[in-house]
């Protein structure tokens, strides 16, 4: 699989059916061009052991860089906060319009505390994947990210996470998806554009942490039954500059090698489009 992630939240109940299904199940996704009667034939003339091992190539095929069955053109990314569909409307003036954004924001950080992280995962070597040996079925250690290395981000100096200023800050955060390492060893990055309109309507925006990279270091995923404390890598988006009191379409993407992330059709297919509202 080369690079992707997945859109949307649990939070939310708008999303499109192609969307909704990638994100009930991180790790599981339908595979369209099995039919049933045909995996029962399949299976009916074969041993546990041969299901179970080409199960596994189904899961990640190095081969094919294919996971489940699909390609990465097959996945998409996903944002925080999400509350009510792909627009983050509020007034600065007025604090109840923007304190949902900041309370769900400051949920979703908890499992990110530095001191949860300090004490459930470990420092890793930063710019080059972690591959971990041993029994498929040992558990696996994880990565400590800390809600610190999202900086002006983190909640922790601003807790309101910019909304307050009319600067507010996303997080952006890729697919689990089993064995896969992105980037082909070069870290994942990201940015962002005003998708239609004039440029000058988004005219700053800061990442977090460093350049907004995806560390090499928190890949590949085990999966959540032996990777249990593994928490997925963020980057934080924080708009510091958007032009007021209009609807600013912006589309943030994944770039790296073996992303595709400008199918017009898919919103959600390596790179994320929300709507940005702020007023005074």
């Amino acid at each position: 699989m080369d690079g992707n992630a997945s859109a949307g939240g649990t939070e939310g109940q708008h999303r499109s059916p192609h969307h909704k299904a990638e994100n009930k199940h991180e790790e599981k996704v339908q595979d369209p061009d099995r039919g049933e009667d045909k995996t029962r034939a399949e299976m009916g003339s074969k041993t546990w052991a041969d299901l179970a091992g080409e199960m596994k190539m189904f899961l990640w095929n190095p081969e094919e860089r294919t996971c489940l069955g699909r390609t990465a053109k097959s996945w998409g990314v996903m944002i925080r906060p999400y509350l009510n569909g792909f627009t983050i409307a509020f007034n600065v003036s007025q604090p109840s319009t923007w304190q949902p954004y900041v309370d769900s924001m400051h949920h979703f950080l908890a499992a990110y505390d530095d001191k949860v992280q300090e004490e459930k995962n470990i420092e890793c070597v930063s710019g080059q994947y972690f591959i971990q040996g041993g029994n498929e079925s040992e558990e696996k250690k994880a990565c400590q990210f800390k809600r610190s290395l999202l900086q002006n981000c983190s909640g922790i100096e601003d807790p309101t996470f910019g909304y307050s200023k009319g600067q507010p800050c996303i997080l952006l955060k890729m697919n689990r998806i089993i064995g896969y390492r992105p980037g082909a060893g070069v870290p994942v990055s990201v940015d962002c554009k005003a998708q239609k309109g004039n440029e000058s309507d988004l005219r700053s925006v800061d990442f977090y942490p460093g350049n907004g990279t995806f560390d090499l270091m928190y890949y590949p995923y085990y999966g959540k039954i032996t990777h249990v404390n593994y928490t997925s890598p963020l980057v934080a988006m924080h708009f510091t500059d958007v032009k007021k009191n209009y609807l600013i379409p912006i589309q943030c993407s994944l770039n790296g090698k073996g992303i595709i992330n400008d199918v017009n059709r898919d919103r959600f297919l390596g790179r994320i489009i929300f709507t940005l509202s702020i007023g005074k």
